[in-house]
């Protein structure tokens, strides 16, 4: 299972979420494909068209720009659907390809199922975060729980955590997230990362849904522990999410972009590099013979000068040696060291 606090590295989901179009077979070559662009899970999501939404339901206007307006809510829902089987197939094929297999379930049954398979952590989308009898429910699992906050405030993020503490679960994590397709970068308000790392006192990941890579980066360098991102094989294809999602070469760019960043936040703590301590010797400078000094001259600030390399003496000690008598011949442009002056 996942244990969210012991993570070492920035967690990388590729959400192929409903992106298969209801294809076992593009399902299991997403697997390969998030595996080949370094991802560490591939997430879909589970559920039975019957159990979440009514004949009549209406389409979200993305929805409609991305898939069109000729199938109702539920026959698209419908479509998409993947068999049970199809799930127990796509786990065993994960765990062959070495990448961390995770959905999110939108009924008990796609619950049950997924916890028979095995899953290292449920996945709440933002649309569950008020359903009460679906968290409870998955709670009850004792599995790691990912949360995901879109479209919420922090009363019900709360209401949402305490039922999961209650129900005996303890490892959640928190995706902040804008539920919009595509989100505007001037919506996402990435601070908030930082809110609620402070008051729920968890780790905190964001689920990204702007255009492009960005945004993700700034979330990891604001201290994100976790990067979910729509993942498509193609974002010509026809369905709800292929349009705002990644595809593989952009994906691998986000990988290794999300790698460098953490690579780069570094410790905090402020000490020199053991390049930078190379590199300090030479363009740094140390006290020099401005001219050629002879033996037994007592040395004015004239005869000085600062230079580099920055292997003598550090010019912060200029004023102990100005006064001293030199012992030897110093010639010009020649360091000056303290074993020469008396």
């Amino acid at each position: 299972m996942l244990r969210f606090k012991k993570l070492k590295k920035v967690f990388i989901i590729a959400e192929a979420g409903v992106n298969h179009n209801g294809s076992f077979n593009l399902a299991r070559q997403m697997i390969d494909a998030a595996y080949d662009v370094g991802a560490d899970a591939v997430k879909f999501q589970s559920f039975k068209a019957d159990n979440i939404v009514t004949k009549h339901a209406k389409k979200a206007t993305y929805q409609i720009a991305n898939a069109g307006a000729k199938e109702s809510h539920y026959q698209m829902i419908q479509r998409l659907e993947l068999k049970d089987s199809d799930f127990r197939k796509l786990a065993v094929h994960a765990k062959k390809r070495k990448i961390l297999f995770l959905s999110s379930p939108f009924d008990k049954e796609s619950v049950d199922l997924l916890d028979d398979i095995g899953i290292a952590a449920f996945k709440l989308a933002s649309g569950e975060i008020t359903n009460m009898p679906l968290i409870e429910y998955i709670a009850q699992k004792r599995r790691p729980i990912i949360l995901s906050t879109g479209m919420s405030d922090l009363k019900e993020i709360k209401a949402a955590i305490d039922l999961i503490k209650h129900k005996g679960t303890r490892d959640i994590a928190l995706l902040h997230c804008v539920t919009d397709y595509p989100a505007q970068p001037e919506d996402i308000n990435l601070k908030v990362i930082l809110t609620l790392k402070d008051r729920f006192k968890l780790p905190v990941g964001f689920s990204d849904h702007t255009l492009g890579i960005t945004v993700s980066i700034a979330a990891v360098a604001l201290g994100a522990k976790m990067i979910e991102k729509h993942f498509t094989l193609d974002r010509k294809l026809c369905g709800p999410d292929h349009r705002v999602s990644l595809e593989p070469a952009q994906f691998k760019e986000l990988v290794l972009a999300v790698r460098q960043t953490e690579a780069a936040l570094g410790s905090g703590i402020k000490k020199l590099t053991p390049n930078e301590e190379k590199i300090k010797k030479l363009v740094r400078r140390s006290i020099v013979a401005k001219t050629g000094i002879p033996p037994r001259i007592r040395i004015s600030e004239e005869m000085l000068d600062i230079k580099r390399p920055g292997i003598g003496i550090q010019p912060k000690y200029l004023n102990r040696v100005i006064g001293k008598i030199t012992k030897k011949q110093i010639p010009e442009d020649a360091l000056i060291k303290f074993e020469d002056l008396r």
